[in-house]
């Protein structure tokens, strides 16, 4: 298994977020977690890298321990987190930031820039353009694609269609299912969960801080607790 994190326990401050949370996510595999606002899934993201100091349980990635303060070697050993705030060099153009996303990429075969641009064809357009006077959707495309410049194998993304037009979600999704096919594993955070559990191949929802529920996505997509309270049934 490339990701397990079993009975994880985190928080801010001192005031536990997540209680004993467990999930796992295997290569080539796209895992969702859905959830209300506040139910601990942008935590849950940020434990499992090492951002968040974990008061409980373990993480192992690529079956080594992650322990807090591990974020930069998690990413040099394949790891990838997009931020829902994205953390773009916005000075920098985009074919710059590509670049930028590939320093460490060490012996790990992925995608060529050719490949990403394939994939993100609005990118290859606006090659030369500003990362910061790009719309928010563009922006968000090049978040990924960079961490894709990467080589990883484990992505994270927080709230990818958070402020993106229909046809710009439908582009990051499509990008996705790419991923997928590399052999990739995705983590998933997105409030739009019917789309999510259309996509995904597993999912767990989050209920203030605890997996409420798990399972194969279609099968969550067809429950009647998911329906009521996330899919507007």
């Amino acid at each position: 298994m490339l990701l397990e994190v079993e009975g994880v326990k985190s928080g801010y401050h001192g005031l536990e977020i997540l209680h004993g949370v467990s999930l796992t996510v295997a290569a080539g595999e796209v895992v969702a977690i859905v959830g209300a606002n506040g139910a601990g899934k942008s935590t849950t993201l940020k434990t499992i890298v090492g951002e968040v100091k974990q008061l409980g349980g373990s993480v192992r990635f690529d079956g080594a321990p992650v322990a807090f303060g591990d974020s930069h070697r998690v990413a040099q050993k394949g790891m990838m987190l997009v931020p829902e705030h994205r953390a773009l060099f916005g000075s920098l153009t985009v074919e710059d930031n590509l670049r930028m996303g590939a320093w460490g990429k060490r012996d790990r075969t992925g995608f060529t820039e050719k490949e990403i641009l394939e994939i993100f064809p609005i990118l290859s357009e606006r090659r030369s353009q500003i990362a910061e006077t790009m719309s928010g959707g563009q922006q968000q495309m090049l978040a990924i694609a960079r961490a894709l410049m990467g080589a990883p194998k484990l992505l994270l993304l927080d709230e990818p269609s958070t402020g993106l037009a229909p046809k710009l979600t439908w582009d990051v999704f499509h990008a996705i299912d790419a991923v997928r096919e590399r052999g990739i594993g995705v983590l998933i955070v997105e409030q739009n969960a019917r789309q999510v559990l259309s996509l995904a191949d597993r999912a767990y929802v989050l209920d203030s801080g605890a997996v409420a529920l798990d399972g194969p996505a279609d099968e969550l997509a067809a429950d009647e607790r998911v329906q009521a309270a996330y899919l507007g049934g």
